[in-house]
């Protein structure tokens, strides 16, 4: 039988992996940029001002690759 609470996280939306590129850097947080001209303010430490980095849930989980975006709108 299965966990009844892991049912119900499989249902729930994940949080979406999101790039931008990092605008300032504080305390413990940095500010990212994202190309739709959006900014967020995530927790991370140990980035340049400049770095493209991934983002979800407002936590910075690496460096990105330093590829140019796209936006195609449909």
């Amino acid at each position: 039988m299965l966990n009844p609470f892991k049912q119900l996280l499989a249902l729930l939306p994940q949080s979406p992996l999101l790039v931008g590129q990092v605008a300032a850097v504080g305390a413990g947080v940095v500010t990212v940029l994202y190309p739709g001209g959006g900014q967020q303010t995530a927790r991370g430490t140990g980035y340049a001002v400049g770095a493209k980095v991934f983002v979800r849930a407002g936590v910075v989980e690496g460096l990105a690759p330093a590829l140019v975006a796209v936006t195609i709108e449909v």
